[in-house]
């Protein structure tokens, strides 16, 4: 399984851990702005959700790892969620190959959902086009 280039300012990168298998891995998501934040945040999911973008294959219901950054801060978050759902390369809606990833409703998760609706602030409300739905 690959994982696509990752160019320098890009909104993700992967790392794999050393080991025997190439599982798990660690995504490194940083966003730059509320309006990236808004296209890939998945309100639809009770625990809320983020789309990542990624050619590499994943399951359904498996767990992904990673660390978050939110536009205007500094700190990293750590992002722990499980596959929901899969966009496949060449969607007829013309969206982005990669994942939904809906966070876990333990507290860290819930605590994650509402540090990125709060910098999502009134956005939330918009009908923008986004990475999920419409």
């Amino acid at each position: 399984m690959s994982s696509l280039p990752t160019p320098p300012n890009s909104l993700w990168s992967e790392s794999v851990l050393t080991g025997a298998t190439s599982r798990p891995s660690i995504l490194q998501l940083r966003f730059e702005s509320q309006q990236e934040l808004y296209r890939a945040y998945i309100p639809l999911f009770r625990e809320g959700g983020l789309f990542i973008p990624t050619n590499r294959e994943y399951r359904l219901g498996e767990d992904l790892y990673g660390l978050l950054s939110l536009p205007d801060d500094t700190q990293r978050y750590p992002l722990v969620g499980v596959v929901a759902w899969i966009t496949p390369p060449e969607s007829s809606a013309g969206r982005p190959q990669g994942v939904g990833v809906r966070l876990t409703a333990d507290e860290r998760g819930i605590r994650l959902k509402q540090k990125i609706e709060a910098s999502l602030g009134a956005l939330l409300a918009t009908r923008r086009v986004n990475h999920t739905v419409s």
